[in-house]
């Protein structure tokens, strides 16, 4: 088969060149992206009901969807949220549902539900992931001067209908979200004087506007030859023919609308106000459909907004501009990824060359690694994966292990010259002794991945990037190894490095060959090194394993800082604080960041400030021009946030893995009871007590506010005196609504838009709670009362927020460590100081329930999975060595290099981070790199990629006592000379080739430097073993073979 393929050399020319075309259309094809879209395990149901309380919606809308969400098959948890106005329910599902049937039985389950109350929206199901947030921002704003004198507010409509509709047909865009202003509304202030001088009540209102506001389809009439349609038109068309409705007829006098009320187009009571740089702003935020190109969805949306601008805005006085976007980081992280990748490759072909001496050797063996590169973007676009950080590191990761082939077939070719054999000999006669043993290193490499594809958290989503991407490389440099290496050695001359080269190398060779043989020469020293790499590999398990994290961040330079308020405040006390803080913020705009570099300034320079204002919070999103003072502007607004001490602030910083709110680090507190006063009340304890064990921890609540303080206010009928005035529970409730906040009516049709019609007291939303007991009630009887007459008000105390996880009344905390502290180790804290000391003291009471979960949760299952993974894997590794070896012992002593190959990742992960604790020392930033999930898949790498040098030791030594006759000292003597150069070839060219993705920083690198470390420094630690544990090892068993083949 080789003598066949090594003649064929047009023909393996013409494959290469196919398989490169390929690749280059398919690298062009592949979507780009930040990361690999993570599944969609969530669901989300969101349910609005404008005015009503929490408790009503707790009671009248989430209890109910509970109820017949329960029962969907796969739910593991279930999380709800009632606030004022809005109700949402979050469903989580196990890894690997079928998301369409799941979301068929939510739709299936909410359509159960009996009924809803007047003016509840329909709800919305959404199902999204973290990979999937938005990352395009937006910001409508007036052009300069405003000419047209626009209210921004009154602009949501219009952008909602004007403007997101197109940037939706924009093609991978999946929403786009309107924020900052408010609905349009209809709004009817009655006056209370002029109902009761007409005796018409608010019901008669409310039932002349419901009854008049109405189309009614009367099917068909036939006239001869024709067939015409038929309906009663009595919908309102215009603001007049509302203020014209007859409320009453009372002989020849009628009693219109306009008669006891004034109407007026304006909007809804505002909930939150956005600023982008000082200005009012409608906001819009865009996400992107699954396997969707980030780039090109900018390019798309950068034209559609200058058409936008040109077509609808500026006509209008407004324009858009983009203020923010993710886009420009994935740009820099992909850029980053190939510099690296391009670096990595220069490098192991410099290292090539040093050791041939032989140029067209070197561009021999370094054919293989554009060849394997594009076999890698085709084996992305097979299983269709996208162009990412992750994947792209997975090519990186592999071309340095894919000269691990070329090196060992390069080296037997050139063996086989040395004994004279002319150049097709020894193509042939190279790649025929040393195939079986690349055939089994590729192997080995290709199969630990294949148990990532059973490791369903995020973590085993993101690795299946990477084990395809290494898989499809390594797979296509074996057959580029086994046949485009010998067809193209056997039609070139190498030239020689020179003699005085060669007798360096040879005088250096032998010397290692002289400490290696007296290593294994003398018994006890067999002992000394068998027990000493042992026990050092013993002991840096057992000292230098750091603890855990679960996912890296994934951080982009801009930060997301929230200050949320007690409960009570009102939108205009938030906006004065909102104000405070853009007064003080705005300036920086203007700087630059060497005045804060030069301790100018005290804040650094701002590229942007992003401010949203709502009545239970404050969000500032802003980004430092200099990415390096990221975490001086997130200090910096934390130290101003503290200026407020009776509001809570977090401040972290952006995240593409993640929701922008420390995730993969966060320990999730659940604190869950039937009593929300013993709830709350348990939260404050835990609240302060991580305080007290942690060093500055980010804590964030939900529900924000942990006290039962948000102002109520409750109007009890008085019954007797209710029933005297012909007034029931309904009356009262939508009397008071529609005097007050507002009730609503019906919906009014302006072309293709509903817009909801209130009504309202003259006061209309000024209305203010000191009037609310002598407000004038006109009762079914004719009377105009005062409120305090047939009703007490009441002011008493609740929550804003009432939050259910899985049924239960729930607090959670989210308590974020300091980076200097690991997930693992902050759950313990957690479980012992926190949890165990509030246990401990008697601090919590006994029907109060406290639980661990969040990304602690998901560490632990991604380790377990990894656990199971690395067993089979090892598995696999020996059944296939055991196959190659047709024996049952050996592949049992190539494999003890894997734990060692693990200890020397760990020790190089330690000393990166002692290295880089130190760098401060000398002016520059300090490095570190947490042992996360990412992390540990280099364990897995380094399972199929260790063992490949052991195998070329052993096969040797197999071969030479086998088939050649030698003793055990002699057999592995002559293997290792034999094999030395190619196992330090191919080790130095995968050390130099990850060397740039472990050493050069910059955007993206944190999500894979950490794999770079483990294995490149396991490499190294497993060449060193290679060389010193296993002849040593090989030794001892061959002589104990021996031994017992000796007659008795």
């Amino acid at each position: 088969m080789f003598e066949a393929i090594i003649k064929r050399g047009t023909l393996m020319t013409v494959i290469v060149l196919i398989i490169s075309v390929l690749g280059v259309v398919a690298a062009l094809r592949i979507p780009i992206q930040m990361i690999p879209d993570l599944e969609v395990r969530t669901i989300t149901v969101r349910t609005a009901w404008p005015g009503a309380t929490p408790q009503d919606i707790e009671k009248e809308i989430v209890v109910e969807q509970e109820e017949y969400l329960r029962s969907i098959p796969g739910l593991q948890r279930i999380i709800s949220s009632s606030s004022f106005g809005r109700a949402s329910i979050e469903l989580e599902f196990p890894f690997g549902i079928d998301l369409n049937e799941t979301l068929i039985h939510v739709n299936n389950a909410l359509s159960q539900v009996p009924s809803y109350p007047l003016n509840v929206d329909e709800p919305r199901i959404y199902a999204t992931s973290f990979s999937s947030n938005s990352f395009m921002y937006f910001r409508v704003a007036p052009l300069k001067g405003n000419p047209r004198n626009l209210d921004m507010v009154l602009m949501q409509d219009f952008i909602d209908d004007h403007v997101r509709s197109r940037m939706e047909t924009v093609p991978g865009v999946s929403l786009v979200n309107v924020y900052g202003g408010a609905e349009r509304q209809i709004q009817i202030l009655l006056d209370a004087a002029r109902l009761s001088e007409r005796n018409i009540t608010i019901e008669q209102v409310r039932n002349a506007i419901t009854a008049r506001n109405r189309d009614v389809s009367a099917g068909e009439v036939e006239s001869g030859k024709r067939r015409y349609l038929l309906r009663t038109v009595g919908r309102f068309q215009d603001l007049d023919d509302l203020r014209q409705l007859i409320l009453e007829r009372r002989g020849d006098s009628v009693i219109r609308l306009h008669d006891v009320a004034q109407v007026k187009f304006d909007h809804f009571e505002l909930s939150r106000l956005s600023y982008t740089d000082g200005d009012p702003v409608i906001g819009l935020s865009v996400r992107r459909q699954a396997g969707s190109n980030v780039i090109a969805i900018k390019d798309v949306l950068l034209d559609e907004m200058a058409d936008i601008n040109r077509e609808v805005l500026e006509p209008e006085g407004m324009y858009m501009r983009l203020i923010a976007d993710d886009v420009g980081y994935v740009q820099a992280s992909i850029h980053n990824v190939w510099i690296n990748l391009s670096i990595g490759a220069l490098l192991a072909s410099l290292v090539m060359f040093l050791f041939l001496r032989s140029g067209k050797a070197t561009l021999v063996g370094v054919m293989g690694i554009p060849v394997c590169t594009i076999a890698a973007f085709i084996g992305l676009l097979m299983t269709g994966r996208t162009i990412n950080v992750i994947s792209l590191a997975g090519i990186a990761f592999a071309i340095g292990m894919t000269l691990d082939n070329s090196i060992v077939v390069l080296e037997s070719i050139e063996q086989q010259r040395r004994k004279g054999l002319d150049r097709f000999r020894s193509a042939l006669v190279g790649v025929q002794k040393v195939w079986p043993a690349v055939l089994a290193s590729t192997m080995t490499t290709v199969l630990v991945f294949i148990p990532i594809v059973f490791i369903q958290e995020e973590a085993g989503q993101l690795y299946s990037d990477i084990a395809i991407a290494i898989s499809a490389a390594i797979m296509a440099s074996m057959l580029v190894a086994i046949t485009v290496i010998p067809t193209a050695s056997a039609r070139l001359d190498f030239e020689s490095g020179g003699s005085q080269h060669a007798k360096k190398a040879e005088a250096m060779r032998n010397r290692i060959i002289e400490k290696i043989t007296a290593l294994v020469e003398h018994p006890a020293r067999r002992l000394q090194v068998l027990f000493t790499v042992i026990a050092l590999s013993l002991g840096i398990f057992i000292f230098l394993t750091p603890p855990a994290e679960y996912l890296p961040e994934g951080e982009e330079p801009k930060t997301f800082a929230s200050l949320t308020s007690p409960p009570g405040y009102n939108l205009n006390t938030m906006a004065k604080i909102g104000d405070e803080l853009q007064e003080y913020f705005m300036p920086f705009l203007q700087h630059t960041p060497d005045q804060f570099a030069n301790g100018e300034t005290e804040v650094p320079a701002m590229a942007y400030f992003n401010l949203s204002v709502e009545s239970k919070r404050i969000r500032i999103i802003s980004q430092p021009k200099d990415p390096a003072q990221i975490k001086d502007l997130m200090l910096a607004i934390q130290h101003k946030y503290e200026q407020y001490p009776a509001m809570r602030a977090f401040v972290t910083r952006g995240s593409i893995i993640t929701s922008n709110s420390g995730g993969t680090r966060s320990v999730n507190l659940d604190i869950s009871g039937p009593n929300l006063a013993d709830v709350y009340d348990t939260a404050v304890k835990a609240y302060r007590r991580a305080q007290e064990v942690f060093e500055s921890p980010r804590i964030r609540a939900d529900p924000s506010t942990l006290s039962l303080s948000q102002p109520l206010v409750e109007v009890k009928p008085i019954w007797s005196r209710a029933s005297e005035v012909g007034m029931d529970t309904q009356d009262f409730g939508y009397t008071v609504a529609a005097l007050t906040d507002g009730a609503f009516v019906d919906e009014f049709f302006m072309d293709d838009d509903k817009i909801d019609i209130y009504l309202y007291s003259h006061a209309g939303t000024d209305a203010a709670l000191d009037d609310l007991g002598q407000m004038p009630v006109y009762t079914p009887i004719g009377a105009v009362v005062p409120l305090s007459s047939i009703a007490q008000v009441v002011e008493t105390v609740d929550t804003n927020i009432i939050r259910r996880v899985d049924s239960q009344r729930t607090v959670t905390l989210n308590i974020i460590p300091p980076d200097d502290v690991a997930l693992e180790t902050g759950v313990e804290v957690v479980r012992n100081d926190v949890v165990g000391y509030l246990r401990d003291s008697g601090a919590i009471a006994s029907n109060i329930n406290l639980s661990i979960s969040g990304a602690s949760d998901q560490l632990q299952a991604t380790r377990e999975s990894l656990t199971a993974n690395y067993l089979v894997a090892i598995i696999m590794i020996y059944l296939l060595l055991v196959a190659i070896f047709t024996h049952w012992g050996y592949p049992l002593f190539i494999m003890t290099t894997i734990p060692m190959g693990v200890a020397g990742g760990i020790l190089g992960l330690w000393l990166f981070n002692l290295v880089g604790g130190w760098l401060p020392l000398l002016g520059l930033n300090a490095l570190h790199l947490p042992f996360d999930m990412i992390s540990m898949l280099g364990f897995l790498i380094l399972m199929g990629t260790v063992v490949n040098n052991p195998i070329l030791i052993v096969h040797q030594a197999m071969t030479n006592v086998n088939q050649e006759g030698m003793g055990a000292l002699d057999a592995v003597r002559d293997a290792v000379s034999t094999r030395l150069r190619p196992i330090a070839m191919s080790t130095l060219t995968t050390v130099f080739g990850l060397a740039p993705l472990v050493f050069l920083a910059g955007e993206g690198t944190e999500l894979y430097r950490g794999v770079g470390v483990i294995v490149m420094f396991g490499l190294l630690g497993t060449a060193i073993v290679t060389l010193t544990f296993l002849p040593v090892l090989t030794v001892m068993i061959l002589k104990l073979t021996a031994a017992r083949r000796v007659p008795g």
